[in-house]
């Protein structure tokens, strides 16, 4: 892999306005495939050629292929993106987005990375889908159609490398599963795996949580059809920011926040803090964040402050700070699902919290204020309190959810997977998920290649076709300012937030999707623990992600 300075030299050899002429190809919005309608690769698009159109689905698609195109083409699936128009409200949300993303950007603007592997010979392509939301059965037809499209524009293409990040992470390892022939490699980026339930489990858990500890106003679940349901999602946005806003005071105060009813009065000897942080266990919501890594504290390693805030305040801040990122999502992406399945799918009525917490108990038993504290907490969550009722399923919307497209696990082309270990939205546990189905089919292939041993032939190793990268926060992280309170301006840690690559990262990554293409394997050689090292990320076969509680049981 090149070395950040040559990485820089050669993006000078594609202009940013190849890339921004991605938005000035005329599309023809109507809802059938349209070719791709292709500009010129001269000088004055840095000898980029930018073709778009829409697919048969309406999907809008961009292609980028440089005049020095080696046959290799990255095909792009972006995540997640909302399907309806979200108000500011204190949360960094937008307005629908609908245009072609033909490759992923550091920092969500800059495009780098796509430079980078234009400058190299490769081209790029990706769509919006049609619609947005969660639509990976769709995502996954409209990739398949934009593959056609791109081989037929460009038949000298020989290798399809598919990638994408969180949902497009999903669509990506879909698209593998489905239609192999189709694809040389796959990568997933902060993926979520498996099937949507288990996200969206955790995401009622933690909803029902806040909702039960700390504002009973908060719905989070059984919105309303059309309009309406978008308007009760709009008042859980302000009124869950509301929330972690007075939680954030009350975790200097220990007071319990006003709108926290009759859980504030039964539990007020508790800190606040110590059911924010059973919320977030419960929901498995990653215990380091991107300002608070669990370890450090303020001052001296001596000081009595010092060990207080890294074992009993960092861990809750952590939750709140993953939350109140993750909340945001959880509401609109519950309101999209129970839109498409006719109700709520969304059922506490028979998860034990206190079995699925109990491997933490020990770890976090004084950021939980000690075992008369987890005692009382979870006995408020029983179902038998009326204090604290369970949420259930509605006109069958849960066996919708599960009729979903789901991954079988099943890989069959070279698959490299780049997670976060403190992702709040797509947790690690995703790709764990897919390391454990993985686990066997590698077992069966390796037997199958000492059975086929014979002197004559020889012995054939059975090649690995999936390897997860861990991209860990450093151990110590947080920063704090002169009168001791955490400094939270500075940048997120690395390891932390949802697909917070650098570019480095992602050409990294590129370059172990090429090798993978290229040879059918994907063995953690020590060019692929080197190149992984670089970027900041590591090959640990050793490392177990927890799984979302979802898959635990």
């Amino acid at each position: 892999m090149n070395t950040m300075t040559s990485i820089k030299k050669k993006l000078a050899l594609v202009s940013t306005a190849a890339l921004l002429a991605v938005g000035v190809v005329a599309i023809p919005s109507q809802a059938h495939a349209v070719a791709p309608q292709c500009g010129p690769a001269n000088a004055s698009t840095g000898y980029v050629s930018t073709c778009g159109g829409v697919t048969s689905e309406g999907a809008p698609y961009a292609m980028l292929v440089p005049a020095n195109y080696n046959g290799t083409v990255f095909i792009y699936s972006h995540g997640y993106r909302y399907n309806i128009d979200v108000p500011p409200l204190g949360y960094k949300l937008s307005t629908i987005l609908a245009t072609p993303q033909p490759g992923p950007l550091a920092n969500n603007t800059d495009q780098s990375a796509i430079k980078y592997l234009l400058s190299k010979g490769y081209a790029v392509t990706g769509s919006a889908f049609a619609p947005e939301g969660w639509n990976a059965a769709s995502a996954v037809k409209t990739d398949v159609e934009l593959i056609g499209l791109f081989k037929a524009q460009f038949p000298k293409t020989t290798k399809v490398i598919a990638w994408g990040e969180s949902l497009g992470g999903f669509i990506t390892e879909a698209l593998a599963e489905q239609n192999p022939n189709l694809v040389n490699a796959a990568g997933l980026m902060c993926p979520a795996l498996g099937t949507v339930e288990a996200e969206l489990s955790g995401a009622g858990d933690f909803l029902w949580g806040m909702k039960t500890f700390f504002d009973n106003k908060i719905q989070g679940h059984n919105y309303a059809a059309g309009a309406a349901g978008v308007a009760q999602a709009y008042s859980d946005l302000a009124e869950i920011a509301a929330t972690a806003k007075s939680l954030q005071a009350s975790l200097v105060t220990n007071q319990w926040p006003a709108t926290s009813g009759a859980a504030g009065t039964a539990l007020a000897a508790i800190p606040p803090r110590s059911a924010l942080l059973l919320v977030g266990l419960m929901a498995g919501i990653p215990t380091k964040s991107a300002h608070f890594d669990g370890t450090t504290g303020p001052g001296k390693k001596t000081d009595a402050a010092y060990t207080s805030f890294a074992l009993a305040a960092s861990p809750a801040l952590a939750v709140l700070e993953n939350g109140a990122q993750a909340a945001a999502l959880a509401v609109i992406a519950t309101l999209d699902l129970e839109q498409q399945t006719g109700g709520a799918f969304y059922d506490n009525s028979k998860t034990d919290y206190a079995a699925r917490v109990s491997d933490d108990l020990v770890s976090y038993n004084a950021a939980l204020s000690g075992t008369t504290a987890i005692n009382g907490m979870l006995a408020f969550l029983n179902p038998a309190n009326p204090a604290a009722p369970r949420w259930t399923e509605t006109n069958g919307a849960h066996a919708k959810l599960q009729a979903l497209m789901q991954n079988t696990g099943n890989i069959k082309v070279p698959t490299i997977a780049l997670a976060a270990t403190a992702d709040p939205i797509v947790p690690a546990g995703n790709t764990q998920w897919l390391a454990d189905k993985y686990g066997p089919q590698l077992a069966a292939a390796q037997d199958a290649a000492m059975k086929s041993y014979t002197k004559a032939s020889g012995y054939t190793a059975a090649k690995q076709l999936f390897l997860p990268i861990w991209n860990n926060p450093p151990a110590s992280y947080t920063k704090f300012n002169a009168d001791g309170t955490p400094n939270t301006t500075v940048p997120a840690a690395t390891g932390t937030n949802h697909c917070n690559f650098t570019t480095k990262q992602y050409i990294n990554f590129a370059g172990m999707l090429v090798d993978a293409a290229a040879t059918g394997d994907v063995s953690p050689k020590a060019a692929v623990r080197q190149a992984a090292r670089k970027s900041g990320a590591i090959v640990d076969l050793t490392y177990q992600a927890p799984l979302l509680p979802f898959y635990r049981k």
